[in-house]
């Protein structure tokens, strides 16, 4: 939504800046600009990322329109479940929870919490890592450092989208150049003409420069940055079970192990320690 309405400020101030000052719209409407700037864009991205990464940037898009992260109350939701697993541990054995981990999905342990299951990456880390802590008597540090390595490659990948898009962006006002010096070549041809036809046909010419200065830091930039920020949220949920994990293994009390999970959440987002004790009574 709040994207939406940032591209519909960003082409109210554009164009109605323009109109205040009595600009004709009909001469920043140039197709062959168009075709000139969007197509060489998409070629060079073409050229630069592999058909995987195409397939992950095409994917990417729908989470413009998503709020990104978990919020308050799905952290809150993690945490207890985090919670309910370290005690269902501490009280029945490391094999109690083999079930639950081989098929969350039918797990009435892990369906109780909707917003978790949602996200399928922080599940399947969270599964992964249990499996791990059942199948061989792991040190703390050895699995922090394991999981370590998981939450970085997935950051990367995530981040691919982003990198790319960010590349097109730095390239737009180039390619707005390259359209407006093909527009000056044609102004040439046309020497001998009035001064009327030349300048229409040099501010046909500009266009191409003001288009491509536009979707750089009015567009295409901006959505980049967006991408980037939504992968730093999702990677919160992955901290959270890391360290809570890690503090569990270690020796921590279950209320204690989730208590360090919650002090890894932003502080914008971050449950205060009553709320999180109430949840934890619920459970």
């Amino acid at each position: 939504m709040f994207v939406i309405i940032g591209i519909l400020v960003v082409m109210g101030a554009v164009v109605g800046g323009y109109l205040m000052e009595h600009g004709n719209l009909s001469v920043l409407f140039q197709p062959a600009e168009l075709v000139i700037i969007f197509g060489a864009s998409i070629g060079s991205l073409i050229i630069a990322a592999p058909p995987k990464v195409l397939s992950l940037i095409l994917k990417s898009f729908g989470k413009l329109f998503s709020s990104g992260g978990m919020g308050k109350s799905g952290y809150l939701e993690l945490l207890g479940l985090l919670y309910k697993i370290f005690s269902k541990i501490r009280k029945e054995g490391l094999i109690s929870i083999e079930a639950d981990i081989e098929n969350p999905g039918s797990s009435p342990l892990f369906l109780e919490y909707r917003a978790v299951m949602s996200n399928h990456h922080a599940v399947s880390f969270l599964c992964d890592n249990l499996k791990v802590i059942i199948s061989t008597n792991v040190p703390p540090y050895e699995l922090d450092n394991l999981m370590e390595l998981e939450t970085d490659t997935h950051h990367h990948e995530a981040l691919i989208p982003a990198h790319n898009i960010a590349m097109v962006a730095d390239a737009l006002p180039g390619l707005g150049i390259v359209a407006a010096v093909l527009g000056v070549v044609l102004t040439m041809g046309k020497i001998n003409e009035p001064p009327e036809v030349l300048g229409q046909s040099i501010g046909a010419a500009l266009v191409g420069t003001f288009l491509g200065v536009l979707m750089c830091y009015g567009f295409v930039g901006p959505i980049a940055t967006n991408l980037e920020a939504k992968v730093k949220e999702d990677g919160v949920s992955f901290q959270i079970i890391r360290i809570a994990l890690v503090a569990f293994v270690g020796g921590s009390a279950p209320q204690m192990a989730v208590e360090f999970g919650r002090r890894a959440i932003p502080t914008s987002d971050r449950p205060s320690f009553n709320e999180l004790e109430e949840t934890v009574r619920k459970k």
